[in-house]
């Protein structure tokens, strides 16, 4: 079952990243097997995202599974209903992104990651980029905002930047409840 269970590869393939990076390997291409680099493929991810949340996630502790998993959930989605399974010819360099100081609002950082996110839906991050890297959880803590959930919001509004910059604003003006 490819799909039921689709959780639990991913938790594997997690796992098997997480103890490759821990025992120093770096290249990305020889984490996976053939299987699982289809496995991978089938739910719109490669091997360098998988990478790039281990590497972060044994370097800085973030993001655990629970936040990876939930972001390729949103992807695997994404892939499947809007691609239809297909993977995009296009590709997101560094250089075709707002520069992160670029301000919207008095907000740093919110059209970067605002496309960031959008590449990430579509598959098209270079695999330099990642979505969820450290200034995204600095800019997403500050604002408090699940990566998962800004990925969510993006695509829901995937046309409609503004709605997203409203909706971050918003986010900020709520008072957050102080829990003892």
């Amino acid at each position: 079952m490819k799909n039921y269970n689709y959780q639990k590869t991913l938790q594997v393939v997690w796992e098997k990243a997480i103890k490759r990076y821990g025992l120093g390997n770096r290249d990305a291409s020889s984490y996976f097997n053939e299987e699982e680099t289809d496995f991978l493929r089938s739910i719109g991810a490669t091997a360098q995202e998988v990478y790039d949340f281990a590497e972060d996630y044994v370097v800085r502790g973030e993001p655990d599974f629970a936040t990876f998993a939930l972001i390729h959930d949103i992807r695997r989605s994404y892939y499947l209903e809007v691609q239809k399974g297909q993977v995009s010819e296009k590709t997101r360099d560094s250089e075709t992104l707002p520069a992160g100081d670029t301000e919207i609002n008095g907000i740093q950082w919110l059209l970067r990651i605002i496309d960031k996110a959008k590449a990430k839906l579509h598959g098209e991050l270079h695999p330099d980029i990642m979505y969820s890297c450290g200034n995204d959880r600095k800019f997403l803590k500050k604002h408090d905002i699940h990566p998962a959930e800004f990925l969510r919001v993006v695509w829901e509004n995937e046309n409609d930047e503004n709605a997203i910059i409203d909706w971050v604003i918003e986010r900020a003006q709520v008072i957050q409840p102080v829990y003892a």
